[in-house]
């Protein structure tokens, strides 16, 4: 008898599966404890958006039917708040649906993409996922080195991939920084600028990368509800593009990728403009309180743009484990090259105040 397992092709059989912050039911099953804050997967503390809370409860009367397969109605208030176009969108279930979609689009055995060092780990995943090969590029003060990412684009290179900010490090590029390295990267790779944490850029932090589209026909910017927005746990995330690009990833998607609930709370978020001020401004005072902390307990960090900070804490697996029997969850970054790190989400001024003490407890423990 052939085991069909033995059939699957070797780079899927070397596949690493992505690992997500720890649940808190799952520390609650392990330890028992009820008292628990998640600091882990860059959530937002202040929940949905009201607003998108009333259009879930209004559309649950409708949960039998199938959701709009092609969005329509995001799409439009998409295009009310983006100079595109509704064949200039694809939706996705949550920006890493979007990623693959390029990946299963665009990439495939005898190509290759490109990617920094300490970036977002579904890069590589979705890259290996469909036989192309990765070429990761050492970081620049943990951030991209964005010369160095261009000199190693191959004739085979068909996908280049830049976050801004970044995550784990949440380091950022100027956006004049990045508009003339769009200059410089050859018509036939696809640049896929990831923006999932931009919404948290200050005001003179922002730039327009929408309106790079007009010029630069191989750019494909990627967005997400999942963060300053609050829905995470209804993964709806969208892409922008040139309409021939949009139309290929399309020929690849799932029907109905998005689901009903997603699609009506999305709307309604995009439009809910106190509650991302609030989210953002919450973020910024948050950001501040950790640095301070962590001055206090003489630890360094990387600064960051994003709802989040990496911390060095030296042994990082066993501070790990001192948070978690306190009921704190934060993210291990040892899978990003960053063994003596600790990421922490931003959270509310209380979250964070127990964060620190906590930290404190597990750095300095009584003898």
């Amino acid at each position: 008898m052939i085991d069909p397992c033995q059939q699957v092709p070797g780079h899927l059989r070397a596949l690493a599966p992505y690992q997500p912050g720890k649940p808190i039911s799952e520390l609650q099953r392990e330890l028992g404890l009820t008292s628990i804050i998640k600091l882990a997967s860059n959530e937002n503390p202040l929940g949905p958006s009201p607003m998108a809370l009333q259009a879930i409860s209004e559309s649950l009367p409708a949960l039998a039917l199938y959701p709009d397969g092609n969005g329509h109605d995001l799409k439009q208030a998409l295009c009310a708040h983006f100079p595109v176009t509704p064949q200039q969108i694809i939706l996705g279930n949550g920006s890493n649906d979007v990623l693959e979609l390029v990946a299963r689009t665009f990439l495939g055995p005898g190509t290759s993409a490109v990617y920094a060092q300490h970036a977002f780990a579904v890069y590589p995943l979705v890259t290996q996922a469909v036989g192309a090969q990765g070429i990761e590029v050492p970081a620049k003060a943990f951030g991209h080195d964005l010369d160095a990412m261009i000199a190693a684009l191959r004739p085979d290179t068909r996908v280049l991939f830049l976050a801004n900010p970044n995550n784990p490090t949440g380091t950022f590029l100027p956006g004049a920084t990045l508009q003339a390295a769009l200059q410089r990267i050859p018509s036939q790779v696809l640049v896929v600028l990831d923006e999932a944490y931009t919404e948290y850029l200050q005001p003179q932090q922002r730039y327009s990368s929408v309106d790079w589209l007009k010029s630069h026909s191989n750019l494909l910017i990627s967005r997400t509800f999942s963060k300053a927005y609050g829905l995470a746990g209804l993964r709806v995330g969208f892409g922008m593009a040139h309409a021939e690009v949009i139309d290929l990833l399309d020929r690849v998607r799932q029907p109905f990728n998005v689901n009903a609930l997603a699609l009506e709370a999305a709307q309604a978020a995009l439009q809910d403009h106190a509650f991302l001020e609030r989210s953002c401004a919450l973020n910024r005072a948050g950001l501040m309180q950790l640095e301070e902390g962590f001055k206090r307990l003489s630890l360094s960090y990387i600064p960051s743009v994003g709802n989040f900070i990496s911390v060095r804490v030296g042994d990082a697996s066993g501070v790990y484990q001192a948070l978690l029997a306190q009921g704190v969850i934060v993210r291990p970054v040892k899978a990003y090259q960053m063994p003596e790190y600790l990421r922490v989400s931003v959270g509310t001024e209380a979250q964070n105040r127990l964060l620190l003490q906590a930290l404190d407890r597990a750095l300095h423990p009584a003898s």
